[in-house]
């Protein structure tokens, strides 16, 4: 084996190795990968090999690279950009991340490669710091509920405005938006808003409430321009009206001045960026929505609550999940199936290492450079009320300033020809406000500004998690301990059904922190990242030969946001061609809950197609639906693989009977990780499809975010991708996300992985996840019936375990299965998705026979344990897995009154048969959460 060989990246990524391969497949009664996929795929969809072994469109793709190959070109694109002093502002800041935490948390696969909190006693320690999240925003914003956080603070923004409409719930669709909000909100607020028929009225709102009736209005604090107001009578006086209104506010300028909630505000919304979090090019970031206790059960999103578990110790959860949209469906509020956790997690440490008195002395030293400015520009100076942001009148002179300025390697912000507006943040320093007064032309004053904005008087971040850990050496112990309470992918797999845990390699994520990449302002100069521009082309390439499709847009930073985009595209191109009256959106009965409510969102009626016994769209149903609405059929949205983990036969004649009608079909990315080098949505019938770069492309979950769901298109589609109001390459219509490239400082981390597979390896991938799946499928099926199997017995990436059979027989559920899989060492696969009363098992590529091998031996043993539970052996309501899972603590007391022994809770497998993890908590009571809803920090007496 020569050493190229041996470095090939795809041979570090693809857990099974040849000999693996081969087991599997013996297994499978297979007798080669091509071969499985010869009968698991539609041969009408399948692509064949080109002469030279590539799969189509593949060809595009260049050959794969080393680790040290990748790596060197990424530096080399980085190089290209420029790492200016950004005094731009516009919602963007440059902050000072403390190294302990960009070490213990953003390079920290404990904490990057966990999986939603949907199994609590597995993620305590993430859902802590999520509380820690919640507690700040409520505290910095003086209102009683925050959620686990926003994908951004302009979709926060859009969130607070339905919010306000369900909230108000009379006939009035008006929302009135002050004028100085920053123009990416503006434009997320106005796509959002249409579909809905939700009237947006621009207006100087420090003039009061315009005539008519509105159910809201939406301010900022400080205003784009960094104009602060006092927005009491504006709130009174709305209240008066019959309206509620939403203040856009910044986190580090609350705590200076007076809270949105402490001005009678209904609602905050903004981000988190500026505590620790690089910016990246747009993101990700954490947004942040706060509301009064009345409305906690109007929060979109996740929110984390406490409750306790079976021993009684309090222990946190994701609370009201009955918000959820799979449950809710078209009746959904919200389309958001994710949050920004990982970055939540980071503002949230940021607050706690600084506390309310570094906070404080971090605003007041931004708040005095932004004061020395405004006092040299004298008559100049626009508004004399201001936190970090002065907007200087410049007439006919804005474009000398802002040259002037570049000279010194700053970026200012053009407002007009007339006006410039400087931003001070974390990193300014005393020789960048000379630099900027010099561009102005102004001399520093003799007597340095001194205006004090300080008007708060409330006490905020009195919590002991946000005064204990002042020293490095607290923080560090702190995060290793919450970390230690978590399974994430660095201790097992993780084989969740629909999710694609696979392997995050280290150096696909190196590159994210690096400065070129990390601390770029979105709106800067196009000249000051074309090393970021090539990539982002490179990636909208390699997605394009990938799927099939002609164009894709990298702006939604979320798979949610991804199909809501997709779903615009389709109705703007409909009213294009005159047909506005196409509004019905057909979606199988097995979809997932966000395709509903993204469709709902768009302004869609949703009509739902049946499921035949085995999984499949009902073809029959399909085609009468077809005929029934066939002048007003938007879309059809179907998922490919199947949600139920199948490919179905009948694709083809399914695009066809929605195309012959003059419908567009989108197909859900979600599981196209059984696709790649495979087969191409983009050619078998899709017009457009989002990705989950979180899922196949291998960007982390982040314990439940971040994620980038890009939205690829046909041709005829392309002209509606969303665009953006301050990228001069994009339109200004569509807008979905605050960034015009969404969560950019990710990106690095699926080019690596594109650049480092290759064509082959990336199908090479594919055909081992479908495999793996496969061969779970084969070694379960005898112990847990397999629900869904294609025409020829195979499943494609992921496989149904039905247990409603073994439920109805002896009452153990999936979730005491989920539960007791914890005491052997493992996450828990999907539970009772799509289908009530099973786990849904998606092994991926990345990981090893012998870890495969071990996840079937642990569901066997369990399936041993049940068997003795129906025997009468073990009672119901006293057996190992209704026990599970079992802490140390539990274990640990004199009298053990159990009919299986401590072994059998602790080792059911032997000591050897893999490293104990010990849940911290018993299982937890969902019921008692929701009943007493707690959402920020308990007292710490609740512990003792």
């Amino acid at each position: 084996m020569s050493d190229h060989q041996q470095a090939r990246f795809v041979d570090r990524h693809i857990g099974p190795d040849a000999a693996a391969v081969t087991t599997m497949l013996d297994v499978i009664g297979v007798a080669s990968l091509d071969d499985l996929a010869a009968k698991a795929l539609p041969a009408g969809i399948l692509d064949g090999l080109a002469a030279d072994g590539r799969a189509p469109g593949l060809d595009r793709l260049p050959p794969a690279a080393t680790e040290e190959q990748a790596l060197a070109e990424l530096r080399a694109l980085a190089d290209t950009n420029t790492v200016a002093t950004s005094m731009i502002g516009q919602g963007y800041f440059d902050t000072l991340t403390p190294p302990v935490l960009r070490r213990n948390i953003l390079e920290n696969p404990a904490w990057y490669t966990a999986y939603t909190p949907y199994q609590p006693e597995i993620s305590q320690g993430r859902l802590e710091a999520l509380l820690n999240f919640q507690t700040m925003v409520c505290d910095l914003t003086g209102l009683e509920v925050a959620n686990a956080s926003m994908l951004d603070e302009a979709t926060a923004a859009a969130e607070a405005m339905t919010l306000m409409h369900r909230a108000v719930k009379g006939p009035d669709n008006r929302l009135a938006v002050d004028t100085d909000i920053y123009a990416q909100t503006a434009a997320v607020l106005a796509t959002r808003a249409e579909p809905l028929g939700i009237e947006v009225v621009r207006a100087d709102l420090t003039q009061g409430l315009p005539d008519g009736d509105f159910f809201g209005a939406i301010v900022q604090l400080p205003g784009a321009s960094g104009r602060i107001v006092d927005w009491t009578s504006l709130v009174s006086e709305c209240h008066e009206r019959g309206a509620l209104v939403a203040v856009g506010a910044d986190l580090l300028a609350l705590t200076l001045i007076t809270s949105p909630g402490e001005v009678g505000a209904d609602v905050a919304f903004g981000t988190s960026q500026r505590f620790g979090v690089p910016m990246g090019f747009g993101g990700p970031h954490a947004g942040y929505l706060a509301v009064h206790a009345k409305h906690a059960r109007q929060l979109p999103g996740r929110l984390v609550g406490v409750s306790v578990d079976a021993d009684g110790a309090p222990a946190y959860r994701l609370a009201l999940q009955t918000r959820e949209q799979h449950i809710r469906r078209d009746k959904a509020t919200s389309n958001i199936c994710t949050a920004q956790v990982l970055l939540a997690v980071m503002a949230a440490m940021y607050a706690s290492y600084h506390g309310a008195d570094g906070l404080t002395a971090i605003a007041r030293r931004v708040h005095g450079h932004a004061d020395a400015i405004a006092a040299a520009l004298g008559d100049a100076l626009v508004h004399d009320t201001y936190f970090d942001t002065v907007l200087a009148r410049v007439p006919g002179r804005a474009d000398d300033v802002i040259a002037a300025a570049k000279a010194k390697g700053i970026n200012l912000w053009r407002v007009d020809a007339d006006h410039v507006s400087v931003s001070c943040d974390e990193a300014t320093t005393d020789a960048h406000v000379a630099a900027v007064l010099e561009a102005f032309g102004a001399a520093e004053p003799d007597v340095p500004g001194a205006t004090d904005i300080a008007t708060r008087t409330s006490e905020f971040l009195t919590h002991p998690a946000f005064t204990r850990y002042r020293t490095e050496t607290e923080m560090m112990r702190y995060l290793r301990s919450l970390a230690d309470k978590d399974l994430a992918l660095d201790r097992t797999m993780i084989p969740l059904g629909s999710c694609t845990m696979k392997l995050n390699a280290a150096a696909e994520m190196e590159p994210i922190t690096w400065p070129e990449f990390a601390r770029q302002h979105p709106f800067a100069p196009a000249s000051d990242n074309p090393g970021l521009r090539r990539l982002i082309a490179d990636l909208q390439d390699w997605l394009t030969a990938i799927t099939g499709y002609d164009e894709v847009s990298l702006q939604p930073n979320a798979g949610s946001q991804g199909e809501y985009a997709g779903l615009l595209a389709i109705k703007a191109y409909h009213v294009a061609r005159g047909e506005a009256g196409r509004d019905i959106c057909l979606i199988p009965s097995s979809a997932h809950g966000t395709n509903a409510a993204s469709a709902a969102l768009a302004g869609m009626r949703v009509v739902v197609v049946a499921c035949r016994p085995n999984g499949d769209v009902d073809l029959d149903d399909l085609r009468a639906k077809v005929a029934e609405h066939a002048d007003r059929i938007a879309a059809l949205m179907i998922t490919y693989p199947s949600t139920h983990g199948v490919y179905e036969h009948d694709i083809a004649e399914i695009c066809a009977a929605v195309h012959d009608n003059g419908g567009q079909v989108y197909v859900d990315g979600a599981n196209l990780n059984a696709l790649v080098g495979l087969a191409r949505p983009g050619r078998f019938g899709g017009d457009v499809s989002h990705l989950n770069l979180h899922k196949t492309f291998c960007i982390p979950h982040g314990g439940g975010g971040p994620g980038v769901g890009p939205v690829a298109v046909r041709s005829h589609l392309a002209p509606y991708l969303p665009g953006h109001p301050l990228a001069e390459e994009l339109p200004d219509e569509h807008t979905v996300s605050a960034a015009p490239y969404g969560s950019a400082s990710i990106l690095p981390i699926t080019w690596a992985y594109i650049r480092m597979m290759g064509a082959d390896g990336l199908r090479a991938a594919s055909l081992t996840a479908i495999a793996s799946a496969n061969y779970i499928a084969r070694r379960l099926d005898e112990y847990y019936p397999v629900l869904y199997t294609g025409e020829n017995g195979m499943v494609a990436h992921e496989c149904i375990l039905d247990l409603r059979g073994i439920t109805k027989d002896t009452g153990v559920t999936v979730d005491d299965v989920a539960k007791r899989l914890a005491d052997y060492g493992f996450h828990a696969p999907t539970m009772s998705f799509p289908v009530a009363g099973t786990l849904m098992v998606e092994p991926t590529e990345s990981e090893s026979l012998a870890e495969v091998d071990a996840f079937c031996d642990a569901m066997i043993a369990i399936r041993a344990e049940i068997d003795r539970v129906g025997s009468g052996e073990w009672s119901v309501d006293d057996n190992p897995l209704r026990g599970a899972p079992h802490t140390a603590e539990c274990l640990l007391v004199a009298d053990w009154n159990h009919p299986y022994t401590r072994e059998q809770a602790a080792y059911p497998l032997g000591k050897g048969f893999r490293p104990k993890v010990w849940p911290p908590v018993r299982r937890i009571d969902g019921a008692y959460g929701d009943r007493n809803l707690v959402c920020s920090c308990p007292p710490i007496e609740a512990f003792a």
